[in-house]
């Protein structure tokens, strides 16, 4: 893609995105539908004025590095290890619930059997972007709904990414991946902190009036720990997670976390273009009623399940319900665990796209469902508006 054809796409994406954007807020939708509809207007199968939308995936995937690394910095690590111990027994329960009912429904539809044991894997997780995009980040990251949402969601993270492992070792070379995740998580770990203490923690000091300085560093750090865990074979997104948690405690994370606030929603705009953009209309004829059958018992039995459990665990049911309907999506890791196994060639296109078509029906209907009852930075009730 040439420089051009890059500046042609990024106006395409932004300007595009703000008409569609406007139309939505004046008809009270969400703006994550005008970003996902602006992708599939520009895309191959429409109007062909993005060719290759998977040339800017790439800058896309920095939006959710971005997100995860916010996150980070708005936990200090002893109350994120108490979160996690709360929050695995749910966390895994429903996980192998929403895999069972998946499993079933995929094989009434007569899919191979390890296919459906991909996508059945695939509808474990809940979005982190719309869970994280969609919670007002003063009033719920520091709140009870918000504690547990997060905790969820970082467990399934880390489940998914075990997933991804044993796909990329259709070939062979599953043992070695484990290995390297069992050293390389609790070195990334020890490192980061370490570094944060040694390194950063003094620099922050010295520099702390010069506040381009800190932003660059603050940028540098992020994405440095995000390569070093690809290097351990984990995700960018659990090397960012991690760079934040090791600055959560310091009280420059504030600053940090106000200051790349921008740069992750602009990324995030590219992220659900992309998403648009990738829908081919051929093959999602040949998917469509699965992929809607599945979609719509993920979106009922996801917020159902959660508000249940949480209930039983003695949570209030207002609120238990409101968790529910925030985690009750399927994940932006179900479309990388469907290319993944594709590209290793161990499930046939069709049942890629069926996965695909799902995660971005949920992601319509879900966000639509939230924005419009719930408490939102993106809310088109103002009564309901906050950040």
């Amino acid at each position: 893609m040439g420089s051009d054809q890059v500046v042609f796409t990024i106006f395409l994406i932004f300007a595009g995105a703000a008409v569609l954007a406007t139309i939505a807020l004046l008809a009270r939708q969400a703006m994550i539908l005008a970003y996902l509809v602006m992708g599939a207007i520009a895309g191959p199968a429409a109007t062909g004025l993005v060719a290759e939308p998977a040339m800017i995936e790439g800058i896309a995937e920095i939006g959710i590095i971005f997100l995860l690394y916010l996150l980070g910095l708005n936990l200090y690590p002893q109350k994120l290890l108490q979160m996690l111990r709360q929050a695995t027994l749910l966390t895994l329960g429903t996980s192998l619930a929403f895999a069972a009912v998946g499993f079933a429904i995929v094989l009434a539809f007569g899919f191979p059997l390890f296919d459906s044991l991909v996508v059945a894997a695939a509808m474990m997780f809940s979005s982190t972007i719309l869970g994280l995009k969609l919670l007002p980040t003063t009033a719920l990251h520091h709140r009870h709904a918000g504690e547990i949402i997060i905790s969820v969601l970082l467990i399934q993270d880390l489940i998914a990414i075990l997933i991804l492992l044993m796909l990329q070792s259709a070939h062979g070379g599953l043992g070695q991946g484990l290995l390297r995740i069992g050293i390389g998580l609790p070195a990334l770990i020890g490192g980061a902190f370490l570094a944060e203490r040694y390194v950063l923690r003094p620099l922050w000091r010295r520099f702390d009036q010069i506040q381009e300085y800190i932003f660059l560093l603050a940028i540098g750090w992020c994405l440095g720990l995000a390569e070093l865990a690809a290097v351990f074979s984990l995700s960018h997104e659990i090397g960012a997670f991690v760079a934040g948690v090791a600055l959560a405690a310091s009280p420059i994370s504030r600053f940090i976390a106000e200051s790349l606030r921008p740069i992750r929603d602009f990324f995030l705009v590219i992220f659900f273009f992309t998403l648009g953009a990738a829908i081919d209309p051929a093959l999602a004829s040949e998917v469509l009623l699965p992929a809607l059958v599945l979609a719509a018992v993920m979106l009922l039995l996801k917020p159902i399940c959660f508000a249940r459990i949480l209930v039983a665990y003695g949570e209030q049911p207002r609120l238990s319900t409101e968790m529910g309907v925030r985690l009750g999506q399927v994940s932006e890791f179900s479309l990388l665990i469907a290319a993944v196994a594709l590209h290793h060639q161990v499930v046939q296109p069709a049942t890629s796209y069926l996965i695909q078509l799902t995660t971005i029906i949920s992601f319509v209907v879900s966000s639509y469902w939230i924005i419009m009852r719930y408490p939102t930075p993106m809310a088109v009730d103002e009564a309901l508006r906050q950040d």
